[in-house]
């Protein structure tokens, strides 16, 4: 029996942070999934549905690809998509239509929860509206850490329903291919920090960019690529850094995938994260990490980085001078985020996603309360 699924292309219309990452390459590796094995394409009709702001996806060679309106944004996702799905939903990036039943969603985080200095009211409300109304109508429940499936649980957000647990991959980082332009090879160099440029509170950068002065002492220089988006986060960039910081604003794959590889580290520095998907990206490029020690972020980089408290100035200095210091160190982090990275993978991700479509097409209807959470 054929099972028909809509994924829900909001995603298409948004602006790409590791959320929408995440459903890109899942969109993209279950089609070749799909594309790939003739017993899979028996199983599934899938269709990306779009909104009329999307923008034109990937090539796909077996999943259809349909725009409806009208609307966008979040009234597209709850008065639009509801009634032109065509059998099972699944919403990929923490919001879909808030009643919808027939549906999978990821919920990546509670950042909102957790960081609300990080993002506007409006933001905020939605948020906190929308994610439980998801958790307890959704089919099934999947979450992109052990780290927040835990903190689901501790907030009551799908509470007796089971929580599977599907993370982010690496493959993505290994198809940009390093190409810097004048200004990332300008600042690239042995003594080069990284520091992605989100002034979202949650993330922190100040720390990094506070210690500028005594980094400069020390002979490192600071290189802050990106950049917020002021629809989201409420906060913009201080003026006036110091010499040794160098703003690059944002940059693409190619440059950022050349800034990492020539340089001595990625500081990440993060207080909250549902994944940290920047770290696997560095990891993957053989670029060592000096990361916080908070959250997700030791379960996804594992023994394969230096960790510091996020509030902790002097730790991270250290840890930046461990590795200018220790060559065999920083070459050992180098092949030890190699080969963590490669235990993430898209393709492994979207065969579980196949595998919860089939698995849910095929049971009954949830309840809302019942069994304890089980973390798959």
């Amino acid at each position: 029996m054929v099972s028909q699924w809509t994924i829900n292309g909001r995603f298409l219309s948004q602006p790409l942070t590791g959320v929408q990452r995440h459903a890109r390459q899942i969109l993209t590796e279950m089609d070749a999934l799909l594309a790939g094995n003739a017993d899979l394409r028996d199983r599934f009709e899938v269709e990306l549905l779009l909104p009329p702001d999307a923008v034109t996806p990937p090539p796909l060679k077996v999943i259809g690809v349909r725009r409806a309106g009208p609307f966008t944004g979040h009234l597209w996702e709850q008065l639009t998509l509801p009634f032109q799905a065509r059998g099972w939903l699944l919403s990929l990036c923490n919001t879909g239509p808030g009643l919808r039943s027939r549906q999978i969603v990821c919920i990546h985080d509670l950042n909102t929860r957790l960081a609300p200095e990080s993002y506007t009211a409006v933001f905020r409300l939605v948020y906190r509206l929308l994610i439980p109304l998801l958790a307890r109508h959704a089919a099934q429940i999947v979450t992109v850490s052990h780290h927040s499936a835990a903190l689901m649980q501790e907030h009551g957000i799908g509470a007796g329903r089971t929580i599977t647990v599907i993370p982010n991959g690496h493959e993505h980082a290994l198809a940009w291919t390093p190409r810097h332009t004048e200004e990332t090879m300008a600042a690239a160099g042995p003594r080069t920090i990284v520091l992605l440029g989100s002034t979202a509170p949650h993330k922190n950068i100040g720390l990094i960019l506070g210690m500028a002065d005594r980094l400069a002492r020390e002979g490192f220089r600071i290189a802050v690529a990106g950049g917020a988006d002021p629809k989201v986060f409420a906060r913009d960039l201080a003026a006036g850094l110091p010499d040794n910081v160098i703003a690059l604003g944002r940059i693409g794959d190619e440059a950022l995938a050349a800034l990492l590889r020539d340089s001595l580290c990625l500081a990440f520095p993060s207080r909250v994260e549902g994944f940290g998907l920047p770290p696997l990206e560095a990891m993957a490029l053989g670029c060592p990490v000096v990361s916080s020690n908070s959250t997700s972020l030791p379960e996804v980089c594992g023994t394969a980085a230096l960790y510091a408290d996020p509030d902790d100035a002097d730790a991270w200095i250290a840890a930046f001078r461990r590795l200018r210091d220790e060559p065999d160190l920083r070459q050992s982090l180098r092949e030890l985020g190699i080969e963590r990275a490669r235990s993430f993978s898209w393709r492994g991700a979207a065969r579980r996603y196949l595998e919860l479509m089939a698995a849910t097409a095929s049971a009954p209807a949830p309840s809302a309360a019942g069994d304890p959470v089980q973390i798959a």
